[in-house]
């Protein structure tokens, strides 16, 4: 490999620097958006977290909208490697049960990126859809979503070709419906919900007990492992 010149090294400098600027702007942004949720964070407040000026802030994102949309990126990509770490499991049912329990375990655990990441605008003023995303707001987002949709929709058309879904059953319509269960699980409880004599944990397994109910005679069961809860009161079981 050939060695840099005095101009290519202080280039290389530069660039590093920056990179290392971006990751603590997004670093200490997430310290703050899990500590004090997204609406506490401003570019002055984590200027003054980073001790630069907030002039040096905008040479790399423009705006708190722009922070958000990393941190939305960076979320699903963790969700999503919550999920392929389960991808391993033969079993289509016993994966999807251990993929729903990850992705309730995952919203409680990091409830302000869930927030950003599911209940919160993506078009909005604070919040914006990605740069490069189409009329409807979808983009990068959109797209990381439907890779970790995907993950469900393939165990439903195993269970599928197994004969262990209804007929009738799309195996996408089934991953979308699944996903829209174990979010209202996460939305509920995040919101503080009226719900003290049912733990998330009890609400989780119910809900894969229904989608998994018997048909012709077949009663498919997945992994008995229980996910940790940050509230320990929601470990609970059936």
């Amino acid at each position: 490999m050939p060695r840099m010149g005095p101009q290519e090294r202080r280039t290389e400098q530069r660039r590093e620097q920056r990179q290392a600027l971006r990751e603590r702007i997004l670093e200490v942004s997430r310290e703050i958006v899990k500590r004090e949720g997204f609406a506490s964070l401003s570019m002055r407040k984590l200027a003054e977290a980073i001790d630069y000026s907030p002039a040096a802030l905008y040479l790399h994102f423009k705006s708190r909208g722009d922070i958000a949309r990393a941190l939305r990126r960076e979320g699903h990509a963790s969700l999503r490697d919550a999920f392929v770490a389960h991808t391993s499991i033969a079993d289509p049912a016993a994966r999807l049960n251990a993929m729903g329990r990850a992705y309730v375990e995952f919203g409680l655990a990091e409830p302000e990126t869930y927030r950003l990441m599911f209940m919160e605008p993506a078009g909005s003023a604070d919040v914006p859809a990605d740069a490069d995303a189409d009329d409807n707001g979808n983009g990068h987002a959109a797209e990381s979503g439907a890779a970790t949709l995907s993950l469900i929709a393939d165990a439903f058309v195993e269970l599928r070709a197994a004969d262990r879904l209804p007929p009738r059953a799309a195996p996408i319509a089934c991953a979308e419906g699944l996903w829209a269960n174990l979010h209202g699980i996460v939305a509920l409880k995040l919101n503080g919900a009226a719900l003290p004599e049912t733990p998330a944990a009890t609400l989780v397994e119910l809900s894969l007990d229904v989608w998994y109910a018997p048909v012709n005679g077949t009663e498919p069961r997945g992994t008995e492992t229980r996910f940790n809860s940050p509230d320990r009161s929601d470990t609970s079981t059936r």
